[in-house]
């Protein structure tokens, strides 16, 4: 066998293995979150009805989505910021600190971003969990009854989210207490 053949068979074997690695190091990242991340309930807000449900997920907007702060000149827009969290009594997240440095005395915060500051000093955040990702076929049922729960007075939504190191896992998106995909299935056999 020639050098040059040596040489591609060697290059192909490197070029499959990475293609390997890399999704298997994503997924083993996501698992390891689920894992021994810790679970924080993160209560929903209702979205602007005109944001159309855009291919196979629901667009989430969080309560605990803004912070007051000192001096707004002191944050910038778009920067990356880490997140502490804590539970209020009814078992929702709520945000304990936010730091523009990683914590170093714990495992459970989160990178996210700043979306803006407002004028009276309070930062707008945006998390990387914004999105519920389901199979297509439920989808639009599913984004029709997370609007109307999300615009009552008396339902619960909130996503259930796994956080550590930095990293965050949407696992699910729940009304009162009951996911939003057996929703939609309860939906679909009562209509049978």
């Amino acid at each position: 066998m020639s050098s040059t053949k040596k040489i591609l068979i060697s290059a192909f074997i490197c070029v499959a293995l990475i293609q390997l690695y890399v999704p298997a190091r994503m997924i083993w990242d996501r698992e390891q979150v689920l894992t021994l991340g810790k679970e924080y309930l993160f209560e929903t807000a209702p979205i602007d009805p005109t944001d159309p449900f855009r291919g196979k997920y629901i667009q989430l907007n969080f309560e605990a989505a803004n912070y007051p702060i000192e001096d707004k000149d002191d944050w910038t827009n778009g920067a990356s910021i880490y997140l502490t969290f804590s539970e209020n009594g009814d078992g929702l997240a709520e945000i304990e600190t936010v730091s523009q440095k990683k914590p170093m005395d714990t495992p459970y915060f989160l990178k996210a971003k700043v979306d803006y500051v407002t004028y009276d000093d309070v930062l707008m955040i945006t998390y990387p969990f914004e999105r519920f990702y389901m199979e297509e076929s439920k989808a639009y049922e599913a984004e029709q009854q997370y609007n109307l729960s999300v615009q009552g007075d008396t339902t619960l939504t909130y996503a259930v989210v796994h956080i550590m190191e930095g990293s965050a896992v949407l696992k699910d998106v729940r009304i009162n207490n009951i996911s939003i995909q057996e929703w939609v299935e309860r939906s679909r056999s009562e209509k049978e």
